[in-house]
């Protein structure tokens, strides 16, 4: 079984608790959060109470849904060290954050060595990108560790952290059980491997599988070079092999859908449940 989940600020945008008990509804069982991108909830570092804790747990607890992560999407690669800092201090708010209101981890990409946090390829997969990113995430799973707290990186192609590859240096190079991986197949896929896609997620399956703790699915389509991202079973992606691990290898995983439309998430989760049951009767 796969626990499913959305996104929460692809929800139809209604005042906070009847937003989480629509979710419910649509037939999801748990949300991935980022309160910088939810309308009317604080997001300053400052207002990350435990009172407010208690309150995000109350609320979801009351539409009777799990919050699966925290996002806090953040460049812990950017030059300036003050900046940096600052940074570390945020996250170290939402680790914080997310012990008090139960929140299973705290999920984060992996920057760009940038002030922008934009896509040099040159830049973002060089080895000094990489020796930046270790030394600024240090801390922050140190005080993941104090915390209790999870923390998950989640590679994606354009970012440091581009392939299975180096997620699996950052994970022997910081060697703390609290650094877990957020498994996103199509954001490991761009037009440049695209020809060996088929690979490049079965390495990540092969060298991250104790790590992943959490599974995000869309979808996309792929036209005149570029890579358009959506809804599950809107485009071009085959989950087969993704839904097959995560069944027999990661039972009763969390797993949320991005890139969905109100009026489209609930087909979006039943094209990913007929998957998992054709896959299923296949394994047993």
């Amino acid at each position: 079984m796969i626990q499913l989940g959305l996104r929460f600020h692809d929800s139809k945008e209604v005042p906070f608790p009847e937003r989480a008990k629509l979710v419910k509804e649509q037939g999801f069982s748990c949300v991935h959060i980022a309160l910088s991108k939810t309308a009317g909830l604080p997001a300053k570092r400052e207002m990350l109470t435990p009172g407010y804790a208690d309150w995000i747990r109350h609320r979801f607890d009351e539409a009777g849904l799990d919050v699966a992560v925290l996002g806090c999407y953040l460049n812990l690669a950017h030059p300036d060290r003050m900046v940096v800092r600052d940074t570390q201090k945020t996250y170290e708010a939402h680790l914080r954050f997310a012990a008090k209101a139960g929140i299973g981890m705290v999920g984060t990409e992996t920057g760009a060595p940038n002030e922008t946090y934009s896509y040099d390829k040159e830049a973002c997969h060089s080895e000094e990108a990489l020796r930046i990113f270790i030394n600024n995430l240090k801390p922050v799973v140190k005080y993941a560790e104090k915390c209790g707290t999870i923390l998950a990186i989640e590679p994606v192609y354009r970012h440091i952290v581009w392939n299975p590859r180096r997620a699996r240096i950052v994970l022997d190079a910081i060697d703390s059980p609290n650094l877990q991986i957020i498994f996103d197949p199509v954001n490991l896929l761009h037009p440049d491997n695209l020809d060996h896609k088929d690979e490049v997620l079965a390495e990540a399956m092969d060298l991250l599988a104790p790590e992943i703790a959490m599974i995000h699915l869309k979808d996309y389509t792929y036209k005149d070079g570029k890579m358009e991202s959506m809804g599950c079973g809107l485009g071009e992606m085959d989950y087969d092999d993704i839904i097959r691990f995560a069944l027999t290898k990661k039972p009763y995983i969390q797993a949320t859908l991005e890139d969905t439309r109100p009026e489209s998430a609930k087909q979006c989760r039943k094209y990913i449940e007929d998957i998992e049951a054709r896959i299923e009767k296949e394994i047993k």
